[in-house]
């Protein structure tokens, strides 16, 4: 004879429909406010990324001017890199774009990725004319030497130069526009920690001096990672960049 347990009713208690409108409201709260927190950890991973990317752009350069005579690469140089694209009899222009870096450098490094900033892949400044530039299949996404699009002086490179006298040239420029009463938004450098080799590419938020579509436009929470001559990465915030 069957138990009196045998047929127990197994009813089971169906949602509501607001209760599921509920459910769906507090999913959607916890995603707006858990969407920026993961969001600001991916940017901070591919920042610690990037910062191990120029560290080792600066011991590479740092063994290269160990093996001559102390000197940064000299854009004549350059015309004996394997295959060189801008050819045996010109050099590279002089912008602060660093395709040409790779080749001089590749005995030096382990990995064509450390040209290749995360956060700017990330964004349109990726395919940006004023950024990207390939050489010989290796793709680039740094500027080196000191720049900076809202100086009104010249581009402070360091060919062929000494630690020294590209610090020498950086405090020159800073002096002169001193005595113009104007700003140098590079800054004064009189060692080896405070004078720019590479960073990440950025452009003031100023009118009438950058394409609108780029005004502003900068990675790493509105500022840029900065090498230094003397191997160490800063992160530096600046003003005129959008956050």
């Amino acid at each position: 004879m069957a138990g009196p347990n045998k047929f127990i009713s197994r009813n089971r208690a169906a949602f509501t429909l607001l209760e599921l409108l509920i459910v769906i409201a507090i999913i959607s709260i916890l995603a707006a406010i858990l969407f920026p927190v993961i969001s600001s950890a991916r940017e901070r991973a591919r920042e610690a990324t990037c910062e191990s990317n120029l560290k080792q752009i600066g011991l590479a350069m740092t063994q290269y001017q160990q093996d001559n005579d102390e000197l940064f690469p000299d854009r004549p140089d350059l015309k004996a890199t394997p295959n060189p694209p801008w050819g045996t009899t010109t050099y590279p222009t002089s912008d602060p774009r660093c395709g040409w870096a790779p080749q001089v450098l590749d005995p030096y490094v382990k990995s064509s990725n450390i040209w290749w900033c995360p956060s700017v892949a990330e964004t349109s400044l990726a395919t940006d004319q004023h950024v990207l530039e390939t050489v010989n299949g290796v793709s680039t996404l740094y500027w080196m030497w000191p720049f900076d699009h809202n100086s009104p002086f010249p581009v402070d490179d360091f060919w062929g130069k000494t630690d020294q006298q590209s610090i020498d040239g950086q405090h020159a420029a800073y002096e002169a526009a001193l005595a113009a009463h104007t700003s140098y938004p590079k800054g004064d450098a009189t060692s080896v920690s405070d004078c720019q080799l590479v960073c990440d590419p950025y452009f003031p938020n100023t009118p009438n001096v950058q394409p609108p579509s780029i005004r502003g436009a900068a990675v790493h929470f509105g500022g840029r990672e900065n090498l230094y001559l003397d191997g160490h990465v800063k992160w530096i915030r600046d003003a005129r960049l959008n956050d």
